[in-house]
C-alpha cells in the first residue's frame, strides 16, 4: 500500500463486545435466556468439570463455549433462535452497555472511523445492534441445516488468532498506525497487537502486568 492510499484511509477502530462494551459477559445470560429451561440443568450437571478445568485454567474457552453450544442449542429453529436473539438484544442490551465506552464508540462513527465490532459471541446475537449503531461486525457463526441449529460452529470462533485473521480477510492490508483497538481478556490480544493504539480493560496496552 502507498502512503498516499495510506493517508486516503479512515481510521479504524476495533471493538470487542462482551465485557469492553458492556459491563459483563452476555453469551451465558443468552444462553440462559435462550436455551429451554431443561437444557439449562442438563448443561450444568454435564459441562460442571469442564467449567471447572476452565476456571483452573486447563482448557479454553473455545471449547467451553462449543460445549455448551452443543447441549443448548442443537436441534433448535433458526427462525426461533434468531428471534430469540434479536429479543434479548432489544431488550436487556441497552442496561449493560459501558456508557463511557459506547460513548466513544459513537464517537468513532460520527468522526467518519470505519468502526468493527469483533467478537467470539454470536453473530445472530449482536448482529441487530451493530446494525442499529450503524457498524460492522465479525463473530462467531453457528451451523445450520435445514433451518435447524446443528449443534456446531460455522467454522472457528471469532477469538484468539482467529479474531486478527478475520479483520485482515476483511480489511485487507490496513497500516498499522491507523489502527485503535479495545478488547478486555487474552482472546483479544492478536487484535490488540495490530493497533498503533489499543487498551485492555481501559488501560493503555501493552502493559506486561495487564494480560496475566
Amino acid at each position: 500500500m502507498s502512503g498516499g492510499d495510506a493517508a486516503s484511509l479512515p481510521r479504524l477502530v476495533l471493538f470487542d463486545f462482551d465485557g469492553t462494551l458492556t459491563t459483563v459477559e452476555t453469551f451465558p445470560l443468552f444462553v440462559r435466556f435462550a436455551a429451554p429451561p431443561w437444557r439449562v440443568r442438563l448443561g450444568g450437571l454435564l459441562l460442571a468439570p469442564l467449567v471447572l478445568a476452565y476456571r483452573a485454567g486447563v482448557v479454553s474457552g473455545t471449547v467451553v463455549r462449543a460445549a455448551i453450544v452443543r447441549v443448548a442449542f442443537s436441534g433448535m429453529g433458526r427462525d426461533h433462535f434468531e428471534a430469540l436473539a434479536r429479543a434479548f438484544a432489544a431488550d436487556r442490551f441497552p442496561a449493560l452497555m459501558r456508557p463511557d465506552v459506547l460513548a466513544r464508540f459513537r464517537a468513532h462513527r460520527v468522526a467518519g472511523d470505519r468502526v468493527i465490532v469483533v467478537s467470539g459471541n454470536f453473530d445472530a446475537l449482536l448482529r441487530p445492534w451493530c446494525e442499529v449503531e450503524g457498524v460492522e461486525l465479525l463473530a462467531s457463526r453457528l451451523e445450520y441445516r435445514l433451518g435447524t441449529l446443528t449443534g456446531r460452529y460455522d467454522g472457528p470462533q471469532c477469538a484468539g488468532e482467529a479474531k486478527a485473521e478475520r479483520i485482515r480477510a476483511l480489511v485487507g492490508e490496513w497500516p498499522r498506525e491507523g489502527i485503535e483497538a479495545h478488547g478486555d481478556t487474552v482472546e483479544d490480544v492478536p487484535m490488540l497487537a495490530m493497533a498503533a493504539t489499543a487498551t485492555y480493560r481501559g488501560a493503555p496496552w501493552p502493559n506486561g502486568d495487564a494480560v496475566r
